[in-house]
């Protein structure tokens, strides 16, 4: 009798020490983990502080202001990204994340909240001046980026050699050592650092693709999407998203 006792005890000891576990690991719910690629200027990026900076990263924190929760910016592999939020280590995908209908399959969205296109950029001083004189020529991209995407949905997909790459950084830099004639990316990522580095790229005169922005949210969990979208029309209606766009693009770009 005295050792079922123990044998009891022992078996509470145990489930008291797992629950405590349980609670400890577990996220707080007035807190929101946002993933992001923190190598996607002018979105969200690191600074020469190496914080994370950019306009996702403002506006994600004031719509958490809104929303009354306290924020995080995991950087993630972009590649995985619908991974890292279905397996519930992030809240929210939002960097530059364009809705395309695959995507609306895997995760729920926002309204769209900007307006983009995948371009092609080459260097300042190329010869190419057209999307069609890229016929053979090395081009690079972001790997299972919107920009793989629209290159695989045009004329140019089995034109090209293709060298994918773990972020725009590194395929912008192929470019400017001209081991690469090319770098598909979103435009608005494209201008950034043409304005950082004046004279070093241009844009080709063609897009790809035009696309919106939207922010990703785990399938079944619309009460956190509603509280979203919720926060985001009130940055909308008073003022503070077109105070985020003027900061990062010189006018107010944001979507009503």
């Amino acid at each position: 009798m005295r050792k079922q006792a123990i044998f009891l005890l022992l078996i509470s000891i145990c489930m008291i020490v797992v629950a405590g576990c349980s609670s400890l690991g577990s996220k707080d719910d007035n807190s929101i983990i946002v993933g992001i690629d923190d190598k996607f200027a002018p979105m969200g990026f690191r600074d020469d502080k190496n914080e994370i900076v950019g306009f996702d990263i403002d506006y994600a924190r004031a719509a958490a202001e809104k929303m009354g929760k306290e924020i995080t910016f995991q950087p993630i592999d972009w590649s995985s990204k619908e991974s890292e939020l279905n397996s519930g280590r992030i809240d929210l995908i939002w960097n530059g994340y364009t809705i395309t209908d695959e995507r609306k399959d895997k995760v729920l969205f926002t309204k769209p909240y900007l307006e983009n296109s995948q371009v092609a950029v080459t260097l300042a001083d190329s010869a190419i001046t057209k999307l069609d004189e890229l016929d053979g020529k090395n081009v690079g991209l972001q790997a299972l980026s919107s920009a793989a995407d629209a290159l695989a949905a045009s004329p140019l997909k089995d034109k090209v050699k293709t060298s994918e790459f773990p972020d725009n950084v590194l395929a912008l830099t192929d470019l400017k050592t001209k081991r690469l004639d090319a770098v598909i990316i979103d435009e608005v990522v494209a201008r950034y650092y043409m304005s950082k580095e004046e004279g070093t790229f241009k844009l080709l005169d063609e897009s790809l693709a035009p696309e919106q922005y939207g922010i990703g949210v785990k399938k079944g969990n619309e009460e956190l999407l509603n509280q979203l979208q919720k926060a985001l029309d009130e940055l909308n209606a008073d003022g503070k998203a077109a105070e985020i766009s003027t900061k990062w693009f010189g006018e107010d770009e944001v979507l009503k």
